[in-house]
């Protein structure tokens, strides 16, 4: 019975050619609404429909953020493979295809300038970049941002998107937690404000060390935050997990988040929050002296 049988025609697509609209929409992953990307772009990727949050990556973060002017700092930080490690394919090779993607050489950004009227550091993790998971070169990055803060006593912003602690490198990379820990315990003690900004998503040891230490903790709506899969958790447990566990408005209404602050407003609020966080500073430093 060939009545219904269609012969496999395979339509060949000639070298170099390319689709004159692809990329330039988008489906909201939240409304289904499909989106102009150019919108979405003026938008600070933020769906104009629901408000969903897409995915922001270090420099546009970095752009957003601070005044023309600013600098980038510790990019000549190159991560390694310590352990040689082999999973699916080689971390070596995992690097250079993250390296060559991103054009980063590990999965922090730092970068010094200006926010309104305020010094800052600024550090932010590139998800794009092996999950923007935690090695010892960013650890290593992070503590330099500390140092940074540290020596010119000015506040210290991380933004945080993450899957953790990078198992490639194992035991080197879990060290990370105490070294950044230690170094944020002597910002508390010098009384060098930091703010913590945790986005879509953040996991594992990130959240477990730095990404849950700030004076302020913040989150953008609607963003994944935890240690573990909730679907781990469910199955260590043996319950069903409430709705919207993970969720930032769940844990803001739980008390683990400080504020929920869109992306738009994200700037005005953070210079706001900076105003009246250092406001004591040129008193303690004149005291002092």
């Amino acid at each position: 019975m060939t009545w219904f049988k269609r012969e496999s025609n395979k339509i060949v697509v000639p070298e170099g050619h390319e689709v004159r609209t692809e990329g330039l929409w988008t489906k909201c992953p939240s409304c289904s609404k499909v989106i102009w990307k150019a919108d979405l772009d003026a938008n600070l990727q933020v769906c104009p429909v629901c408000g969903h949050h897409f995915k922001f990556d270090a420099q546009q973060r970095i752009e957003q953020l601070l005044e023309p002017g600013y600098e980038l700092v510790d990019l000549e930080l190159r991560s390694t493979d310590p352990l040689e490690f082999t999973d699916l394919k080689p971390y070596k090779k995992r690097l250079a295809q993250a390296q060559a993607k991103t054009g980063l050489n590990h999965a922090i950004v730092n970068a010094v300038g200006k926010m309104g009227p305020h010094d800052v550091v600024l550090s932010v993790l590139e998800y794009g970049f092996i999950g923007g998971s935690m090695g010892a070169v960013e650890g290593e990055a992070i503590a330099r941002a500390i140092d940074r803060s540290l020596a010119t006593r000015h506040p210290l912003i991380v933004i945080s998107a993450s899957g953790g602690a990078r198992m490639m490198e194992g035991i080197t990379s879990l060290m990370q937690m105490g070294k950044v820990s230690i170094g944020l315990a002597r910002m508390d003690d010098e009384k060098i404000p930091y703010i913590s900004l945790l986005t879509d998503p953040t996991f594992g040891g990130v959240t477990a060390s730095f990404a849950m230490l700030g004076d302020l903790n913040i989150a953008e709506p609607g963003a994944l935050i935890g240690f573990a899969g909730a679907r781990v958790i469910e199955q260590t447990i043996r319950q069903k997990l409430p709705e919207g566990f993970q969720r930032s408005e769940f844990l803001l209404e739980h008390g683990f988040l400080d504020a929920i602050v869109p992306r738009k407003e994200l700037k005005g609020y953070l210079i706001n929050a900076l105003g009246w966080m250092t406001a004591a500073e040129p008193e303690t430093a004149s005291e002092s002296t």
